[in-house]
């Protein structure tokens, strides 16, 4: 099995990990209230849960960045065009980024939260929110990367499910676009609707890719099933 072979289904593989994982922290994270006050004593009241979840989601991130990484250096079919090399680079990037805002959720604003410190609160959650925008970053890699495999002859997952998963990604950035840089209170439920849309699909993909082989001139092949 060659390099490209082996990077592509172990992308695959840490993609769907990672995707599984995040779909799991998203339902039990839900939508993130607009006004401070009301987010803060929803983290009081599930303190356990939002912990939990979001060292979950830290770890979901770190595995998408290794997926990325993977990628970039296989020399795969995924990273042939210029718009999908440009998104696989972006992924890493942007999951780092939110990275740090997980570790924050699961620690100092966790704790002022619990503690209703509201001058700690405000000024970590200043900074996670900063650094979340990486979320929007991985929404737009993974709508390109989507589309491009939607347009391919020999996708790893059917037309229409990349086309699903190319518009849940828009929608995951577009719900964060609308709540967190417009302050419009319905942009949440869709960012987190879209979000868990768009990592159904990923699982589905990098599992598709964790199964495949690559002949001779990079065409996608499956594995065949046993008998």
């Amino acid at each position: 099995m060659s390099h490209a072979d082996t990077g592509m289904r172990v992308a695959g593989s840490w993609l769907a990990l990672a995707a599984i994982i995040l779909a799991v922290a998203l339902v039990f994270h839900g939508p993130i209230a607009p006004d401070s006050s009301v987010q803060m004593q929803n983290i009081a009241d599930g303190s356990l849960r939002w912990t939990v979840v979001h060292w979950a989601a830290a770890a979901a991130l770190s595995f998408f960045a290794i997926a990325g990484l993977i990628a970039l250096t296989a020399g795969s079919r995924l990273t042939r065009e210029w718009w999908t090399l440009s998104a696989w680079g972006l992924l890493p990037v942007g999951a780092l980024w939110t990275v740090t805002t997980a570790v924050a959720e699961a620690t100092m604003i966790y704790h002022a939260a619990v503690r209703e410190n509201r001058a700690v609160f405000e000024t970590w959650r200043l900074f996670a929110e900063g650094s979340a925008n990486g979320f929007a970053a991985m929404a737009l890699a993974f709508a390109v990367i989507a589309a491009d495999e939607a347009r391919a002859d020999s996708g790893a997952t059917p037309f229409w499910a990349s086309s699903i998963g190319a518009i849940a990604s828009l929608a995951s950035f577009a719900g964060w676009a609308l709540a967190m840089w417009l302050g419009l209170p319905f942009g949440a439920p869709i960012w987190v609707v879209g979000s868990i849309v768009m990592c159904l699909w990923l699982v589905w993909f990098g599992l598709s890719l964790a199964r495949a082989e690559v002949g001779r001139a990079g065409i996608r092949r499956d594995t065949p099933s046993a008998a």
